[in-house]
């Protein structure tokens, strides 16, 4: 590892790790300084760390490149001002005066509570020097926290420096950022959750495939994108705390798995909610609509996790998120509307035509969707506070639940349709048949409204012609014996 000079720019490599060179790599390649107040700076990536770990910096020598290591809770330790006025990283003449600092370099001050830190090492090249060596130093972290790196220099005149090179940070457990290794248990559990769904499903699938209807083909659709999107996103994260680097194929996989996923089961329940396959054959003129949403609400999506997982390592999350998170969210609240809409048609449909079966089947249906969509409600309006009350990520260690929890409600609704409409041997008494309607009217109605007679009511029709033949003959054999 060595520091770089150019003719046109310098370039700054500068290695972060936890207990071996190796870790969670942030690669730099010809990031340009932004100025910021007096300074220019470069972010080099935020993460949580554990404690009882080690960061190995590697050292080198002065000025006016400087690289800064501190915790989230010392971030007012960085900075300073002069007479009240505005507050400077760089320090200033006026500063200088003061003799707080020396003019040109980082103003920091001791942390209160880690003693030792934060950690600032400068490098300069002189005009003949192609390139620094660099000796490594070992750091130990006695304390959990956000850990931030920066690079910062203070001189107007060097516009055109750039940051080359990686830092690489590692947790107790691996390479996974603290904000992210929870998940990777987290979607192992959810692995074996959706193992145990499909083997309920598939083996009733398989027992009753002659009733199969065209719903449930769907559903097995679902379970089976569910599946491989789990399995996917644990070895995605077990891949990347092993290794230190996301996979970058894995990650594409998981994504568009869970992208596919999360399409299909929104265009299932709106197509359930019209009554597709129950109570009309197809869903008409409303097809392309349909198809043009789900395609419109998988390319907002898939963008959006692209952003948001492919390469991405950093705890520290921009505000140029919202502008894809945005879209998703309109299309989201779009689709429970149209769902709700059609829902309301649909029960007042089988009201009217008495399908008293299939009327329960859709109330509970239409119940836990109202809870599903209360809850992410609820739940969105806690993530926006969580995260506008966490500035600087300083709960990061609970950040996962976010996540996790969005996952958990989607498989509690999948389990609740499987429970609804699971294959069995009356699954065609639930599908669209012209001829089955008056028969499912009449078996929902003996279910409910049962006749006061001892014998059953569906027996009739074919008990009333043998009982009339039996008096006959009885009649028959009564006169024989009076003869």
């Amino acid at each position: 590892m060595r520091w770089v000079k150019s003719i046109e720019a310098s370039g700054i490599l500068f290695l972060v790790s936890l207990y071996v060179t190796e870790g969670s790599v942030h690669a730099y390649s010809g990031e340009k300084f932004l100025s910021k107040g007096n300074a220019f700076v470069v972010h080099g990536g935020s993460e949580g760390i554990y404690s009882d770990s080690f960061i190995r910096i590697l050292n080198f020598s002065s000025d006016p490149i400087h690289a800064i290591v501190f915790e989230v809770d010392d971030r007012e330790a960085i900075g300073g001002s002069a007479y009240g006025g505005q507050r400077a990283v760089c320090c200033t003449s006026d500063l200088a005066k003061l003799g707080v600092c020396t003019q040109g370099q980082i103003i920091h001050r001791p942390s209160a509570n880690n003693p030792g830190w934060p950690k600032v090492f400068s490098a300069s090249f002189s005009i003949d020097e192609v390139d620094v060596a660099l000796q490594s130093r070992s750091i130990p972290i006695t304390k959990t926290g956000m850990y931030n790196v920066y690079f910062i220099h203070c001189e107007p005149n060097l516009k055109e420096i750039t940051v080359e090179g990686k830092t690489i940070w590692k947790n107790p457990t691996g390479y996974l950022p603290g904000r992210m290794a929870p998940l990777m248990n987290f979607y192992g559990f959810m692995s074996l959750a959706f193992v145990l769904l499909g083997i309920f499903w598939f083996s009733q699938y398989a027992r009753f495939w002659r009733e199969v209807i065209p719903l449930q083909n769907c559903i097995t659709l679902v379970i089976t994108l569910g599946m491989l999107q789990m399995a996917f996103w644990y070895f995605e994260y077990a891949e990347f705390n092993e290794t230190g680097v996301r996979p970058t194929g894995t990650t594409v996989w998981a994504v568009t798995f869970g992208t596919v996923k999360r399409t299909v089961s929104r265009l299932v329940i709106l197509m359930v909610s019209m009554g597709y396959g129950v109570v009309r054959p197809t869903l008409g003129g409303l097809t392309s609509k349909v198809l043009l949403l789900g395609g419109t609400f998988f390319v907002a999506s898939e963008v959006l996790e692209l952003v948001e997982n492919v390469g991405a390592v950093s705890d520290f999350s921009g505000k140029a998120r919202l502008f894809f998170v945005l879209p998703v969210a309109f299309l989201d609240a779009f689709f429970v509307l149209w769902i709700f809409t059609s829902l309301s048609k649909t029960l007042n449909k089988l009201q009217a035509r008495r399908l008293l079966a299939k009327l329960d089947i859709y109330w509970k249906f239409t119940n836990a969707l109202a809870v599903a969509v209360i809850v992410s409600v609820g739940w969105t309006c806690y993530e926006l506070y969580f995260k506008s009350t966490d500035v600087y990520n300083e709960r990061w260690q609970n950040a996962w639940i976010i996540p996790a929890l969005w996952q958990v409600l989607s498989f509690s609704l999948l389990c609740i349709i499987c429970a609804l409409w699971a294959p069995s041997q009356n699954s065609m008494r639930y599908a669209y048949s012209e001829d089955g309607e008056e028969f499912d009217k009449d078996i929902t109605l003996t279910l409910i409204k049962p006749s006061p007679l001892p014998k059953d009511v569906r027996s009739q029709p074919e008990v009333r012609p043998t009982l009339g033949n039996n008096d006959l003959s009885n009649g028959d054999n009564v006169e024989d014996k009076t003869e």
